[in-house]
């Protein structure tokens, strides 16, 4: 047996469970190591900051951020592939992508840890994840702990109180979007994941598990549910769909972006420019303020630089002219 990939993860990590989901779906060995105190000088060892996932390769080195190991691991295994054909659809994949870990995580953490159900079972399910045979006593001392810090990071993603109604709006409109687009098929582009699947269901499986998601997605749109789980263990169902096919309902998702995502991706990178504490965004339903994030802004240049490599694509340039998408997308 070759020597296996390890990753240090959690299972409360979106981006963790997202490289999980990547590695099982393309069969390579791994070993899932969940990040605690009895492996914390392996992970220091192999990791630059203080995140997860880090994955640590056959060979010894280290990886970080789940966008470039997935695609690291994808130049050295690329089968079975997780692009569709076509620079069209390979975009419009990575573009879901970069969506689902930017701006589906900020529904996600915002719900996390917003409403006092949400925050005692997340602080007390990381806590339990971290200490797995210690005392309840112990137990419930980390999770206080836990809650204290987390709650105090909400601004990383514009939670606050004036915010909170808009972002449930923004969370109930995403499924209203994804439910007819996942009740006939397994996997955003068709009958086999891509990379923007990876991306986005790893935001909706945490939304899934925490009380107050999980009971409006259970209600309101059990196809993404469905999705959000099975892409736990992804497998090929079938092909890849054409454009003229995922068209009808997937065009929503991309209306959704250029309303939302995009402009709120632009005015966080004008303000970060600028040096301002803080910026508004003009967003259907109402102003959204939040104070500007370097990640988020880098995150924007990424996509507009694999827009570009896609630009000559005629197709693609006029499916996100007429999403509202393209302009912002050329920068």
């Amino acid at each position: 047996m070759p020597e296996p990939y390890v990753i240090f993860g959690s299972e409360m990590s979106p981006y963790s469970v997202k490289v999980r989901s990547y590695f099982r779906f393309k069969g390579l060995p791994h070993r899932w190591t969940p990040r605690g105190p009895d492996n914390e000088a392996e992970y220091r060892k192999h990791s630059r900051l203080p995140i997860i996932p880090t994955v640590v390769s056959p060979d010894g080195q280290g990886l970080q951020d789940s966008t470039p190991i997935i695609e690291a691991v994808e130049a050295a295994h690329p089968e079975p592939s997780i692009h569709p054909d076509g620079p069209a659809l390979k975009f419009l994949s990575q573009f879901v992508e970069e969506f689902g870990d930017e701006w589906g995580n900020k529904l996600m953490f915002h719900h996390r840890w917003y409403a006092e159900v949400d925050q005692l079972a997340s602080a007390q399910a990381l806590a339990r994840l971290s200490l797995p045979t210690a005392s309840a006593e112990a137990v419930a001392e980390r999770a206080r702990m836990v809650r204290e810090r987390m709650t105090g990071r909400g601004h990383f993603v514009g939670s606050s109180d004036a915010n909170a109604p808009l972002i449930t709006a923004y969370y109930e409109r995403l499924l209203d979007i994804l439910q007819p687009h996942l009740t006939d098929r397994p996997y955003l582009f068709g009958g086999r994941p891509a990379l923007g699947d990876f991306g986005l269901a790893a935001q909706f499986f945490e939304m899934l598990i925490d009380p107050t998601t999980g009971a409006i997605m259970r209600a309101r749109a059990p196809a993404v549910a469905d999705w959000a789980l099975r892409m736990n263990d992804p497998r090929i169902d079938g092909d890849f769909e054409s454009w003229d096919a995922l068209a009808p309902t997937f065009k929503p998702l991309l209306d959704y972006a250029g309303a939302y995502f995009l402009p709120w991706a632009e005015a966080n990178a004008r303000a970060l420019a600028a040096g301002e504490e803080s910026f508004t965004v003009a967003l259907p339903g109402g102003d959204y303020a939040q104070p500007p994030q370097k990640y988020h802004a880098k995150s924007l240049a990424e996509l507009r630089r694999k827009y570009a490599e896609a630009a000559g694509d005629e197709r693609l340039a006029a499916i996100l002219a007429e999403s509202g998408c393209l302009e912002a997308l050329k920068g």
